[in-house]
């Protein structure tokens, strides 16, 4: 394969570096936007090609030491190669230049980034893997496997589940290390981002709603949070093992379905004041389907929380939410320090 010098111009969305030759966009991992490099093209094809370094000739002053010794090998962390600080720049930037180019919004109300208080050591679980005895995460790029001691981005407390698991010979699989014991459902794995994000919720509802519902409610993280707000909270979600965590301790005014999102949101709807009703969707990584989109759309509740760990699905969605809503806030979270991922929250209000 070929060698070339390039500079490094961005950073894409996942972590690598963009460059160009020729007019053809080169991605390169471990880069910062500014360095000059020396890199061997491993894979072209017409429209990108992509590279690894081979020389780094001019450093940007944003450069660190990674923390890990597995960084750049384990495929989990993008980002260890670069200061705290500059990670968030580079973050909020992305989600703000992925937001005007997918969604076409325009004016956007984009608030600075919450930073994690810790950028190591936040993780409150992880998934390891164990094959013929190797016991840790994926390789970057591969199935295959890499032998991990300890995790810097996990908790302390799950390093020592992790060095117990160690301890012994386990069969091939997948083992999730969690920090405490609790509802074996998804929960978000940065506990201090993660009460940021359900104060932001709570801070942008006004009191005194009739009806909250919450669409992918999980185990009803954020819908317990606002009992205080709303006469009535129905939250919804596929997972019927996070159903019943809710359903554990829920008061009165609390109803909980494990069941299609779609169907059931259309059911809680229908019949409530649409005037003084609130709606919070949390949904996976591939975005809101065309049927809850227009959903939304057609019912056009007086508020809207869109939570989304996939900037690229959120703009997809809010370009189509914003024929009946105003955005009035978007606000990236750093839930995941040392990695490419995003969390962002977005406020909507129905249009006057």
């Amino acid at each position: 394969m070929r060698t070339v010098d390039l500079k490094i111009e961005d950073i894409a969305f996942g972590g690598k570096g963009v460059a160009r030759e020729n007019g053809k966009a080169v991605f390169i991992p471990f880069t910062i936007e500014g360095e000059l490099i020396s890199a061997k093209i491993t894979r072209e094809k017409k429209q990108f090609a992509e590279a690894e370094i081979v020389d780094l000739r001019e450093k940007s002053p944003h450069r660190v030491e990674p923390s890990c010794p597995y960084f750049s090998r384990c495929g989990g962390c993008a980002y260890q190669h670069i200061d705290y600080a500059h990670q968030l720049e580079i973050k909020s930037r992305q989600v703000g230049d992925v937001l005007r180019r997918i969604g076409k919004l325009k004016d956007l109300p984009m608030r600075p980034i919450i930073p994690s208080p810790r950028d190591y050591g936040y993780r409150n679980r992880v998934t390891v893997h164990a094959e013929n005895g190797v016991i840790g995460y994926f390789c970057r790029d591969s199935h295959s496997l890499i032998d991990i001691e300890r995790c810097p981005i996990a908790m302390d407390e799950v390093n020592r589940e992790l060095a117990e698991l160690r301890s012994h010979d386990v069969p091939d699989g997948h083992y999730t290390l969690r920090a405490r014991s609790g509802p074996r459902v998804f929960s978000q794995t940065n506990d201090a981002v993660a009460e940021a994000l359900r104060d932001l919720i709570v801070q942008s509802i006004p009191p005194n709603q009739e009806l909250l519902v919450d669409a992918f409610c999980g185990a009803g993280f954020f819908a317990k949070a606002l009992l205080d707000k709303f006469e009535r909270v129905i939250g919804i979600d596929w997972d019927r093992f996070a159903i019943a965590a809710a359903k554990e301790n829920a008061s009165a005014k609390e109803t909980y379905i494990a069941g299609d999102v779609t169907a059931e949101f259309y059911a809680a709807m229908k019949s409530c004041n649409l005037e003084k009703t609130s709606v919070i969707v949390d949904p996976p990584a591939t975005g809101l389907t065309a049927p809850i989109r227009k959903a939304i759309v057609d019912l056009a509740p007086a508020h809207l929380i869109y939570v989304s760990c996939n900037p690229a699905t959120l703009a997809r969605d809010l370009g189509e939410l914003q024929s009946r809503f105003q955005i009035e806030s978007v606000i990236p979270l750093d839930m995941f320090p040392q990695t490419a991922e995003i969390e962002v929250f977005s406020q909507l209000r129905r249009h006057s």
